[in-house]
């Protein structure tokens, strides 16, 4: 297990709060930061390891020898970050996107693009396989922004399924695990569980979350060891095929009434920006959207380029 200090933690809890934010909007995934933070393949690994020998060791040498089996310190530092995230920010940016819905998408694109460049970057080998699984993802994640979210039922059942769905594509770059909870017709619903700080519901949700993310990490894990180069096509298709959710002008083609009796989109189609102004009467804001997106690429592309630096320290 990695030697940490207490700085090194706190960084951790920082990329946690970064999955945290994006898990909260639909159409970013989690994974997408945890990738470009470079923290995805130990989280997979450490969360692949909460398995029979992680019992074997808890009842053969005890919590502290399972703690260090399962990266515990690794896995308490992201995933506090992540819900420190999630319940401090969910009122913000619902908030922004309400407030700001362009520019916020706007920087999530720019972000996305520089993401999908990131992960493509490390496709070692390319062939006839490798671009097709490349479209496929593109195809599957640009098929999902369409689909028409659903009406399902609140049972607890229902709401424990929904977490085991939503954590996996959380754990996908390029496929937002809000957005699935969108077309699963709980993102709107657990949004106010924990806005509400409905425990039962949210305990709920968390059961159904940590048994779907540990059977899936498991998945993931093989494909990295066994088709490293087509698992990386697939999820820089992922990444590629969720613009279409990110695109910052929409036209509303249907409308839905939500929980609260109020009258919100269902169904939007990507235009270009004159055509919003065109059909909205809203002015397009070309220039900030441009401006949010170039911020967002640039973000991840400082990261990009530190990651390289530091690879470059350590190889001499």
């Amino acid at each position: 297990m990695t030697q940490r200090r207490p700085a090194d933690y706190a960084l951790l809890a920082a990329r946690g709060m970064g999955m945290g934010a994006a898990d909260v909007i639909p159409g970013v995934s989690g994974g997408t930061i945890a990738f470009i933070t470079g923290i995805y393949q130990e989280l997979i690994n450490s969360i692949k390891s909460v398995n029979k020998e992680f019992f074997h060791v808890l009842f053969s040498h005890g919590i502290p020898a399972a703690w260090k089996h399962i990266n515990g310190n690794f896995l308490l530092a992201v995933f506090s970050g992540v819900l420190i995230s999630i319940f401090t920010l969910a009122r913000l940016i619902s908030w922004l996107l309400m407030a700001y819905p362009k520019l916020v998408w706007a920087f999530f694109f720019g972000l996305i693009i520089a993401s999908a460049l990131h992960v493509g970057k490390k496709i070692t080998h390319w062939n006839t396989g490798i671009i097709i699984t490349l479209l496929a993802g593109t195809a599957i994640a640009a098929y999902i922004t369409i689909a028409t979210p659903a009406t399902t039922p609140e049972t607890w059942w229902f709401v424990l399924l929904s977490g085991g769905i939503a954590i996996t594509a959380m754990i996908l770059p390029g496929i937002s695990g809000a957005f699935i909870l969108l077309l699963l017709g709980k993102y709107e619903y657990m949004l106010n569980a924990v806005k509400d700080l409905n425990i039962t519901t949210i305990m709920i949700f968390a059961v159904g979350c940590v048994a779907g993310i540990i059977s899936f990490s498991n998945v993931i894990a093989w494909l990295f060891k066994r088709f490293p180069n087509a698992t990386m096509a697939l999820l820089t298709g992922f990444m590629l095929g969720s613009l279409n959710k990110l695109w910052p002008w929409k036209e509303i083609i249907s409308y839905r009434i939500d929980s609260a009796g109020e009258q919100v989109p269902l169904l939007e189609r990507s235009i270009s920006p004159i055509l919003y102004q065109s059909i909205t009467g809203n002015d397009h804001m070309l220039w900030h959207v441009i401006v949010c997106a170039i911020l967002g690429f640039l973000l991840i592309f400082t990261f990009d380029v530190i990651a390289e630096i530091k690879n470059r320290k350590l190889t001499r």
